[in-house]
């Protein structure tokens, strides 16, 4: 028998499949090691066969294997396209499907010896207390592990099993991320609009089916039935929110639901926990995976039902190799698996609802809150007019009274600011310096940090994380006149304390919520009512449901309104919609007090009338007048490198084969040129790229294969389709 296998070397020099001998036991999906070169490494057995068109005595054979695959036909299938459509090798895309600490063989399966007492008679001496209490203990318990016993009662463990009393048995066992969070069991009677839904749904011929529902109209209870449905059917489920500060609130409604048929993956779990929930689901005893993008390719069989929530998010598209889209990958799997493919948003992305609309996918609508709550009122605050009456605050007079207000009743509210961090940049009122990293082409941001109970100040790089001592004076000319521009979360934090002394406020921010529970804790506390306010980023912005919030604020509606890119609208009225629709959602109407320097703004015009249809309508029209996504698509082509010399020189060799391309397809190119990034350098690496916009995607192969033939020691090059970022 031969196996072909893929070694796990992501290179394009080894991208290519080997023979090697193997026993009958060996079947695809394997992980093995091989002989490779002078070394041993590990490799993916694609398929198996009878016979090898190589000479027998040439090749080597397959040195040790897994018990079992860990991957299943259709991540073999999966990869296989992925690897095609990205032009990556095939190395790169079977490691999505694997936890990363299991590939390198850094973390394998728990065990644990659990104690229960024998059978057989025994007496324990009246003068060995602990004796006795540990055998009353397992009288009680049945068995335990042998770790609580031995720290509960000290020395009489090793007494006990040295008399024979005691019986060992070692054991697998999971490491649960989250083990103590149990949802609260509730009965589930759905809606007449959420029973429709998922009516439509369920009788839909289309494969997707964008369900579009306000914030607070239930959409969750939709999906949590059609999963209630696939599981009674012997189905799997996947389930994808964008944050990962959304999982474990979804994982303890899923729990409450479905018990520990639910296992979640994200990046924030420890490298056992993401072990086992892996192998909980690829063994079948867990049968919905849930988490951000990386779940999608959760080894779960027979699916049937994708969810994608929020799928508008930006998150959803991978910005490391390979750069996909997790909605493509989603269709590929519900395609495979001959199973639905539902997308929820309150405000889904133009090109979404547009396909929606032409009927490409089906289109289900939840208009109103459940019992028809009204959602909050939006007031719209000049912020100008705060300025000319002498207000230097980051808070109007109408938020600060509202805010009074909303404490003194007892509620909660949130505060969203798009920027952590104290101050946004400091700079020299002398002569204009501005504090800069040394490693990437942007203005340091200020922070205040408390380390050993003591306030400290720092600059800080939110590119690469580098921290930076305070000036105390400006570099360039000696001044010591220093000012600060620009609010962020930490100020305004430090504002409400000086303001509203006894309300308990909590941040939420990447600052705050660092390691796998910090979002958890955090919205635990406020759940709790463990704090009256709360103030963060765009992490507060999604999906969250407390009851006793009944006033947002938003401080900076502007901040994403005129960033260089022609989703800043869209991504500006998403996010106010987002956000506002935290507030309101139990008996109490909601407020919304959103403060801006362009109130006149139609953007925020329909954002604060809740308008997505009127948003949709005036959008579409300015994309298809300026030939924007979705009426042309918009190729990026990154190179990135650490000397500049090699980086332009790959550049050049780039733009001139895409420019051979180009002269050849006018027709099908609106704009074609090579620019420096906007950020030109990030952790001292030199960023270039080559921009195009196609009326078509036909070219896409060619563009691939011309940037998978630049090769440079130290530089890389990579395409993007519609970046989510074009910093």
């Amino acid at each position: 028998m031969y196996a072909e296998v893929i070694v796990d070397i992501a290179h394009s020099d080894v991208d290519k499949i080997y023979d090697y001998a193997c026993d009958d036991k060996v079947s695809a999906g394997m992980r093995v090691a091989v002989p490779f070169g002078r070394s041993v490494t590990t490799g993916f057995v694609i398929r198996v066969k009878e016979r090898s068109a190589l000479e027998s005595e040439k090749i080597k054979r397959i040195l040790r294997y897994d018990a079992e695959p860990a991957l299943n036909r259709e991540c073999l299938e999966l990869a296989e396209k992925l690897s095609e459509r990205y032009r990556c090798p095939k190395a790169l895309v079977l490691r999505l499907f694997l936890p990363a600490e299991m590939r390198t063989g850094k973390v394998g399966e728990a065990t644990r010896t659990f104690a229960r007492l024998t059978a057989e008679p025994f007496t324990i001496s009246p003068r060995a207390p602990q004796q006795q209490a540990l055998v009353a203990f397992l009288e009680e318990n049945g068995e335990a592990d042998t770790a609580v016993l031995r720290q509960r009662f000290p020395g009489a463990l090793k007494a006990l099993s040295d008399k024979k009393i005691l019986l060992f048995e070692k054991r697998r066992v999971f490491r649960d991320p989250y083990g103590g969070l149990e949802g609260e069991r509730r009965e589930h009677v759905l809606t007449d609009a959420q029973r429709t839904a998922v009516e439509q749904i369920r009788g839909s011929s289309k494969t997707v089916t964008l369900l579009h529902g306000v914030t607070g109209s239930g959409k969750t209870e939709v999906y949590l039935t059609l999963i209630a449905e696939q599981l009674a059917a012997g189905k799997t489920a996947i389930f994808l929110v964008p944050e990962i500060s959304l999982t474990p609130q979804m994982l303890s409604q899923l729990r409450a639901r479905f018990g520990k048929s639910a296992a979640i993956l994200h990046s924030g779990l420890s490298a056992g926990e993401r072990f086992d929930e892996w192998r909980r689901l690829r063994e079948g005893s867990a049968r919905i995976a849930i988490g951000a993008r990386s779940a999608v390719f959760a080894p779960v069989e027979n699916i049937g039902l994708i969810v994608i929530d929020e799928e508008h998010d930006g998150s959803y598209s991978s910005e490391s190799a390979p750069r996909y889209n997790t909605f493509d990958i989603a269709h590929l799997r519900a395609r495979y698996n001959g199973c639905k493919l539902v997308l929820g948003s309150a405000t889904p992305s133009v090109e979404t609802y547009r396909r929606a609309k032409e009927g490409k996918f089906g289109l289900v609508t939840l208009p109103d809150r459940i019992n028809r709550r009204p959602l909050p009122e939006v007031r719209l605050v000049d912020m100008r007019r705060e300025v000319r009456r002498g207000n230097p605050s980051c808070f109007s007079s109408v938020l600060r009274d509202k805010l009074e207000t909303c404490l003194a009743r007892g509620n909660q509210a949130i505060l969203f600011l798009n920027r952590r961090g104290y101050s946004q940049t400091v700079l020299c009122r002398d002569c204009g310096y501005v504090a800069k990293c040394r490693d990437c082409d942007v203005a340091l941001t200020y922070h205040r940090e408390k380390v050993n109970g003591a306030e400290r100040d720092c600059l800080k790089c939110h590119y690469c994380g580098t921290n930076y001592h305070m000036l105390t004076a400006c570099p360039e000319c000696g001044g010591v006149h220093l000012g600060y521009t620009g609010t962020g979360t930490q100020k305004v934090v430090a504002e409400l304390k000086k303001l509203y002394p006894s309300a308990r406020v909590l941040r939420m921010d990447v600052d705050t919520t660092s390691g796998k529970e910090g979002h958890y804790k955090i919205l635990k506390q406020f759940a709790s009512r463990e704090a009256d306010i709360l103030v963060g980023t765009q992490m507060v912005a999604k999906g969250h449901d407390f009851p006793s919030v009944t006033l947002v604020g938003i401080l900076d509606a502007d901040m994403s309104l005129h960033f260089p890119d022609y989703r800043s609208g869209e991504r500006t009225f998403q996010l106010v919609t987002q956000v506002a629709g935290r507030s309101g959602r139990a008996e109490e109407r909601g407020e919304v007090v959103l403060q801006t320097y362009d109130p006149d703004n139609y953007i925020l015009r329909f954002a604060a009338k809740y308008d997505y249809a009127g948003f949709y309508e005036h959008e579409i029209a300015v994309r298809a007048g300026a030939a924007f996504p979705p009426f042309a698509r918009i190729v990026r082509v990154m190179v990135v490198g650490s000397d500049e010399k090699e980086a332009l020189a790959a550049l050049k060799e780039v733009y001139e084969a895409l420019e051979r391309i180009y002269l050849k397809n006018t027709d099908r190119f609106l704009f074609f040129n090579k620019m420096h990034a906007p950020i030109k350098r990030i952790r001292n690496k030199f960023r270039y790229q080559v921009l195009m916009r196609l009326t078509e995607g036909s070219l896409l192969r060619q563009i691939y294969a011309v940037c998978a033939e630049c090769r440079y020691r130290d530089t890389l090059v990579y395409v993007e389709e519609n970046p989510s970022n074009l910093s």
